[in-house]
Parts: structure tokens; sequence; C-alpha cells
């Protein structure tokens, strides 16, 4: 061969060993250690090696090649033999080296570094000839730099000793061909691995140590692969059943990913015996109903029952229910004598939305564990590969995996990859290689296997278990199998993809392919096959015919943490007891307005801290953010937690919270609301990353699975929740309807008109409305820090949780008359639904019109009719827009028999609570002595944007409003 064609120091090599040979000559310590074994034992030659990467290298009989740098510059390889004692003027070397002279030592350097660089190689590419595609549909070609040939290894090579210390668990030096082999068995079988971008050395050196000296191969025990093998008749069992049973139901089955079941199971069984007691999993609807059987223990008759069309849900409950493969199941499972307590998140199918709900759940789940390390609770999710590689919530969710406020610890995916989404091939619906490239993004190590091969599934489930719990990060399993039907057993996936659909028709199922290898191997026979599928048969024929006598006992909805909790009852029996007595309220108060001793506080925030110490102690003009504060402290003092998350919500988007102190000299921080009382419960406030729809759904999640702590999320500007419309949407306005499943979630949302243009105004009041039914939550407009203050505290002082839509305040939050008294907070007081009228006004008998209204907009009124003089017309505030306050409003205008009603807001007529409030009013009116029956509206005219972005604009249809509420014709 040809010197210049073969010597690894040539050409595009050269840059790598010069960069590296540097970096070890200015710190030793800056390269790995097999590099630095190798460059000690150089000792002196540093220089002429050195020499050689820049510019000539020796071919393998010594010949000098010349490079960029002239022949006559280089020293001579000196030719000394290395001294008897195993050193190299005084450097240790390897026993192979002993008595070489240092010319020898030069040619075994560059066969250990052309041997270095395609193990490397391997590691960052071998995946791409592995072995992963069932179909054989993806053809996979030899990669340039897996060749051996591209690092100079020619046909004389195979059987040359080469010194590779140790790596690959080869020992001290082994053959090419030994090295070769390894490589091939341990990244190009049935399994791909993708860890070399991640930046930790410590977790790249484990995944090699795990890997590389078994070449990623689990010897199973007999009784081990026949267990694994049990678990995929199971799967494929159900499958072929319902098939048949229920020809053309819908059931997004499993067929072609069954060894998704045996790997889950060992996730669970490892998981055990690593310390983990609590899982909760997030899942598509492909595949579920199997999961909820197998992995859950949902009986087979219950299941069946679902599939003659009765619901899930006991007679008695009432909701929609949902269909069966979206709905959720818990149960405990036992392994090794070690309980897990195993939970499926209903979710929609809404792709990915269930993600950071799942997080939440389980952040919620270490928190009551006091689980700081996260070893007790784990988070597995599995998703689609076209979801995966598609939905922005994947991203959202893995940012959030190593951020303080929502960290749990490491998440399992599991990706079951059908190389398809709906009829969208791969090559349509991603721009990179794999499904799980947005994986990178965290630095998630990616184990690609191949569906067909069961027992490489379990093997890469353990190893993400043990990695999972030995680093607490995230950990991706992308296995690569195929949809044996279309979309759902109902389509046709020949009409658009007849090749792949010819070859999934001719294609063994996991079973089968399992079958003939566990056969040939003596494992199992033909007979132990036929009688595992026989009993199967057996066992569900069974439950078929129970199905029909089947009915659900009982729901699972108020046990465990819920116990004690109750069914919402009527309208008018749902206060609770919010207030709270003058003396506690006085020294939450005051603990909220002070600094520890020696902190250097901002001088605008301490002066923000003595006023509010003066309105304390006087008991006067309380503001919007200290009613806030004070809900939430007096909820701490008395063992209530409170989390809160958004976008600054520390600080507050508005610089009125500042519920976290820095000090100006060192940044160390202080929040006084952890300071209130003894044996307090935490208060835990977080500045959220800048997304929506993932913090929501985590706070949702969180909310789900701790009913006993006051959750919240804050929107920057109400419109901005937009973002995170699926999660309201399809969890929390409809969770308990769908699922049974009660939620406290507070979403706070900044809304108001005022000359901010159309995205810094509205907080779309008019979509929860819309949403508003059944009794599945509640939406508040307060104009008072005290009516805050009781909406906020009901909501732990109640029998039953709702979710809470709060329309918070922008400018009224420093509005001199949006203030309260401190009696406002104390004995006798509570949430009030609608606030009647504060002024002096004529005989309510001679009142004209009654302004109904909601939010800031009343504040405006009020001032303008102050200015007039006008005694004759009233304004009511509806503090509460659902549930509607039908009999009270009532009361309230039965006070007014002879006054028109008009309702007033600032939001076009399109939008706003005016479609909402419309029809309510009027059946609050009907049956009244009065003299009006409908209401009337005045406000700004239908539009298609929320509002103006002209400022001028602004003030001229707010005063035109305000005037024609206030102008009786």
């Amino acid at each position: 061969m040809q010197a210049e064609q073969t010597s690894f120091l040539f050409g595009a090599n050269a840059p790598f060993i010069e960069e590296l040979y540097a970096r070890y000559l200015s710190d030793p310590n800056a390269v790995d250690g097999e590099w630095r074994i190798f460059f000690d034992a150089l000792a002196e030659q540093k220089g002429d090696v050195l020499a050689e990467v820049r510019g000539a290298s020796w071919a393998p009989n010594g010949t000098r090649v010349i490079g960029a740098v002239d022949p006559e510059t280089l020293p001579s390889p000196a030719n000394r033999n290395v001294k008897g004692n195993g050193k190299a003027n005084g450097a240790a070397v390897p026993a192979a080296l002993a008595g070489k002279t240092e010319a020898d030592i030069v040619a075994a350097a560059l066969d250990t570094s052309r041997a270095f660089l395609l193990i490397r190689s391997y590691r960052i590419r071998g995946h791409l000839e592995a072995d992963l595609d069932p179909l054989g549909l993806i053809k996979r070609e030899l990669h340039r730099e897996l060749d051996p040939a591209t690092y100079g290894f020619g046909e004389n090579d195979w059987e040359r000793p080469i010194l590779i210390f140790g790596s690959l668990g080869l020992g001290e030096s082994a053959t090419l061909r030994q090295i070769w082999d390894r490589l091939r068995k341990t990244y190009c079988g049935k399994i791909g691995v993708e860890y070399m971008h991640i930046s930790d050395p410590d977790q790249k050196a484990w995944i090699q140590e795990r890997i590389e000296h078994i070449e990623n191969h689990t010897e199973f025990t007999v009784e081990g692969r026949r267990a694994i093998f049990e678990r995929v008749v199971e799967a494929e069992g159900l499958e072929r059943y319902l098939g048949v049973k229920f020809v053309g139901t819908k059931r997004f089955g499993l067929d072609g990913g069954e060894s998704l079941i045996p790997g889950i199971e060992q996730i669970l069984k490892r998981g055990g015996q690593l310390g983990i007691r609590d899982v909760v999993i997030g899942m598509p609807h492909r595949g579920r109903l199997n999961t909820l059987v197998h992995v859950l223990h949902k009986s087979y008759t219950a299941l069946f029952s679902e599939f003659q069309g009765r619901s899930s849900q006991p007679e008695e409950m009432r909701g929609s229910g949902d269909v069966k493969y979206h709905l959720g199941a818990s149960a405990d499972r036992e392994f090794d004598g070690t309980t897990i307590h195993v939970s499926l998140a209903p979710n929609p199918s809404h792709l990915e939305a269930v993600n950071p709900v799942v997080l939440g759940k389980a952040r919620a789940k270490q928190d009551q564990r006091n689980d700081t390390d996260r070893s007790q609770v784990m988070a597995i999710l599995m998703h689609g590969d076209a979801a995966f590689a598609g939905q922005g919530l994947v991203a959202e969710s893995l940012d959030l995996s190593d951020l303080g406020g929502y960290r749990i610890g490491g998440t399992i995916h599991f990706v079951v990859n059908n190389q398809i989404g709906f009829t969208t091939l791969p090559t349509y619906s991603r721009s990179g290689p794999y499904c799980t490239e947005i994986a990178k993004i965290v630095q998630a190590p990616i184990l690609h296997v191949n569906g067909d091969d069961p027992e490489a599934v379990v093997h890469v489930s353990r190893i993400a278990t043990e990695y999972r719990q030995h680093f607490k990060r995230d950990i991706v399993i992308d296995m690569f199998c195929y949809r044996r039907h279309g979309h759902n057993e109902s389509d046709e996936p020949m009409f658009t993809q007849p090749l792949m659909y010819k070859e999934i028709g001719g294609h063994k199922t996991v079973k089968e392919v399992y079958a003939a290898r566990l056969e040939a191997e003596g494992v199992v026979t033909a007979a132990d096959v036929a009688q595992l599928d026989a009993a199967l048969r057996e066992k569900l024929d069974k439950a078929l015919e129970a199905a029909g006598q089947y009915k659900p006992n009982k729901a699972d909805w108020l046990e465990g943490r819920w116990a004690g909790l109750t069914v919402a009852p009527g309208e008018e029996d749902r206060k609770g007891v919010t207030a709270v007595d003058l003396e506690r309220l006085t020294a939450v108060g005051h603990a909220l307005c002070e600094a520890p001793k020696g902190f250097d506080l901002n001088r605008k925030i301490a002066r923000q801290l003595q006023e509010k110490r003066k309105t304390i102690d006087t008991g006067e003009n309380i503001d919007w953010a200290t009613g806030e504060a004070l809900a939430w402290g007096t909820l701490l003092a008395e063992s209530t937690p409170v989390r809160l998350s958004g976008q600054d919500s520390g600080r507050g988007t508005f610089s009125q919270r500042h519920s976290v102190l820095v000090d100006q000299t060192n940044e160390s921080k202080y929040i006084p609301l952890n300071h209130v009382a003894s044996e307090q419960a935490r208060f835990e406030v977080i500045d959220s990353p800048l997304n929506e729809a993932g913090v929501l759904g985590f706070e949702y999640g969180y909310s789900s699975a701790e009913p006993n702590a006051l959750v919240m999320w804050e929107a920057q500007f109400g419109d901005f929740a937009n973002g995170a419309q699926v999660i309201i949407d399809q969890f929390i306005c409809s969770g308990e309807s769908k699922w049974l499943r009660m939620n406290g979630l507070v979403m706070l949302l900044p809304h108001g008109y005022e000359g901010q243009g159309p995205e810094h105004s509205s907080a779309r009041l008019e979509r929860y409305l819309q949403l508003s039914a059944e009794d599945n939550w509640q939406v508040v407009v307060p104009t008072t820090p005290a009516n805050y203050f009781h909406a906020l505290r009901r909501q732990m002082r109640r029998s039953f949780r709702k979710p809470l839509i709060v329309m918070t305040p922008k400018s009224l939050l420093r509005h001199k008359d949006c203030v309260s008294t401190l009696a406002d907070f104390g004995p006798g007081s509570s949430f009030r639904r609608i606030l009647a009228e504060t002024d002096q006004l004529t005989d309510a008998a001679k009142v004209r019109r009654v302004v109904l209204c909601s939010g800031k907009v009343y504040f405006d009124l009020v001032a303008e009719r102050r200015k007039r003089k006008i005694d004759d017309i009233a304004i009511m505030r509806i503090e509460q827009l659902y549930p509607f306050p039908f009999s009270r409003l009532g009361v309230r205008l039965s006070q007014y028999s002879n006054a028109e009603v008009v309702w007033c807001q600032e939001e076009p007529e399109n939008m706003g609570a005016w479609h909402f409030v419309d029809r309510r009013i009027e059946r609050a009116l009907a049956g009244l002595n009065v003299k009006t029956t409908r209401p009337v509206y005045i406000g700004r005219p239908e539009s298609a944007s929320p509002a103006t972005g002209s400022a001028r604009t602004h003030v001229k249809e707010q005063a035109d409003l305000v005037d024609r509420a206030l102008t009786i014709s």
C-alpha cells in the first residue's frame, strides 16, 4: 500500500492528532486517560511526534513520508532501546513496549492512535449501521468513517496486536479483528447508541463501560427469556383477539410494537431494585389498551365491557366519560417483593399534551415523599415517532428537565417508532435522521433498538433505568417497529403506503420471530408456544363471557391524597371559611415587610415595605399585592403549601409582587413568605422558562396529584395563555367530566384595557366563559384585594376542588380606589360574588338604570359618575361570572324595580362576557317584579382584534363607552 494513502497521520486526521497532542503538552490531564498513557510513554520523543503530526508521518516500514514540514528541519528518530525497567527515559510504558526501540514505540503509537480513532468513530456513528428496522426498508451502507481502511489499516493488519490500554474491555492489546468484532457487535447489532453528544465525561464513560464490555447484550437466563416471551404472547394475543371479536372497532393496537410491554415491565422491575416506589406514565393512544391490561392490570372483563359500549364510570357518576383508549388507571405492582405504585395518566388525542402533566404529577409525588434526590418517584413518557419529532410540547417538556422548579430527576422516554405518522412518511415529517433528534437539546443519550428483538428491547430498558437512577437525567429508547394496520383498525394503509404494507403483510409478527429464535435455541418448543396461546385464549373467552354482566362498582377519584374531599355542593353553599383573625393577619403582614439584618435591600423596595407595614398597622389602603401575600401567608401559617410559577412571577410582571428580595451586594435571596410562622408550610415561587403550554401543563399535573397545596400558574400577560390553549381545553376545563379527576389549579391572567395594544389588553375572558359548563370550574374578575384574598383562600378551605380562572388587574395594582381594609379580610368576611352599590344614591325606586359590569371598567364608571354627580344610576360588579350567581343577582336587581339594566364592558361586543351574561341576566330578571326584562349592551363594537394599538383611539373609545353607560336618553 502507498504510505501517503494509508498513513494515519496523513490528511484530514493530522489536525485532530495535532490538536490532541498540543492539548496534552499544555496539560496532560486535558486528554482522555488512554491517550495520556500513550503520550506519557513517548517521554523525550514529544518533540519528534509533534513534528510528525504537523507535517510528516512514519510509514509502517519506517520510511519518512514528507508532509508540510521541510524534512531537513525534522530530527532523526532515535533508536535507543527502552530501558529494561519498563521506563522510557523515566516514563512508565506498557509491558508490550518494554525492550522496544523508540522508533518501535512511535510505530506502535501510530497503530494505537488509528485504533482509537476507529473506536471513537464507532462510538459516534456506529448507530448508522445498526440493524434497527424490522422491515428492512432502511438501507444501510458502510459509512466511510466506520471503515478501518480510512485510518490506514490494510488487509495485512487484521491479526497484528494493537495497544488499546483496556479499551472496549479487551485488555492491554488486541488484534484489529478483535477490535472490529467488538465494535460491530456493540454498536451495529440490533441496538444503536447515540451518546457522544453528551458533554459530561462521566456519563459517556458510564455508557461505554455499561455496553462495550458485554457487547451491548444481556445473557438472559432461560427463565428470563421465557418470561419475556410470555409478555409478548400476551400482548399480541390480546390485539389479535380484539381484532377478531370486535372487527373494525378502533383500538389503536400495539400490533408490531409488542416488545413495548416487556420493555416497560423491565423498567418497573429494575426500577424497584434501584429504589423506585412510584411511577407515573404518560402515553398516546397507540398501545394504551395493552398497557392498561398488561402493565396496570386492568381486567380483561372491564376492557371487553367498554368494547361492548358500556361506560367505564359507575352509573351514579355524572360526566361525559371518554373513549377507552384515552383512559388512565393506577395499580400497585409487586416485583421481587417490592411494591411499586404505577399510574397511567388519562389524556386526549392531542399529541404529547400529557407530557408536562406527567412531569408535574411526578414532582408533586416527590414533594409528598420528601424525595429530594428524585430516586423514589419516576416518570415514563411513551411517544409516537411523528409526534416526538413534530410537537413543540416535546421541546418545552425537555427544557423543564433540569430546571430547579420543575426537575424530577430524569424521565425515561420510550418511542414506539412505527416509522410513519398516520399516512405521512418520516421523510415528510422531520428534517433529521431520527425522530429523536430533539432529545439532544438536553444531551439525553438515545438507545435505538429493533422492536423485533424483545431481548434487545428489555436490555436497553434496563440500561435506561440504571442510567436514570444513577445520573437523574432524561434518556430515550427509540424502538423501531411498525404499525401492522392503518392509523386505526378501520383505516386502509394501502391507499398511501402500498410498498410498506406489502412488506408488513408478509412479515412475521414479533411473537413469531421470537418464538422461532427460542425454538431454535432450545428455550421453548412449538408445543410450549401452542399451550401459551391456548391458555390465553381460554382466559380471554371467559372474560368476554363475563363482560355482559360487568359493572364498575366504584370510582377511585376520591382516594389516597383525595380522601376526605367530596363532590361540590349546590350554588349557595360554597363560600368555605376564608376569614382570618386580625391578630394572625397582622403577624403575617409584619413578616412580609421584614428583611434579615445586614440584608442589603434595594432602596425602592425598602420604601415599599415601609408603606406596606403602614397599611397593615393602620388597617387601611391595603393594595392588591398585599392582599395576595396575606392570602398566601395565612395559608402557609395554617400548614397549606403554596406554589406559584410563571414568567417573572417572583418579582411580578408589573413590579408589584416582590415575593423574592434580592441582596444588592451579593444577589442572595430572601423570601419573606417562608418566614411568616413557625412550623409553617413551604412557599415556592418559580420564574418559569418562556413557554406557556409546558409550564401550565406541569402545574396542572402537580395540582392533580396534590389537592392539599394551592397551586397557581400566572401568565405574564393574560393573552399569553393562548399558547397553552390545548392544556386549558383538554385538561383543565374538562378533566373532571371526562376522567373523574378533580383539580384545584389557579390561573392568574392579567386583563384590562389601558391602551397597550391588542396583545397586552385581553386575557380572552370569552373563551373561558364559552368553556364553562357542568360546574367544571370558576371564572372570577375580582375588583378588590379582599375579594381576591378570599377567592384564593376558598380554593383550599372547601371540601372540593375546582380550577379557578382569575382575571387579575394591571393598572388597578396601584389604583388609589382598588384597596381594602384589614377588616375586609377578618372575621365575618368572605368572598362576595356580587359587589353592590357603594355610593350614596337616591331612593332605589327612583334609580333609572342599573349598570352591571366586571373588572377595571367599574372604576372608570364610578369616577365619571362622581364627576357628573349622578345619583340615579346604580353600578354593580359581578365578581364571579361562573358559576353564575343567578339567585343572588335576582335579589340585588329586585331592589331597583323601575330601572333599566345594561351590561357595560371594555371588550368588543364579540368578546368579553356579554354573550355569556346576556341570557343569564335575563334569566335572573325573570319572575322579578321589575320594569325591565332584558339587559342592553354598552361597550366597544365587534372587532377582529382585541384592542386598538393607538393610545389616542383607546382613550376616545373608553370615554365613549363610559359616557353611553351614564347617559339616559
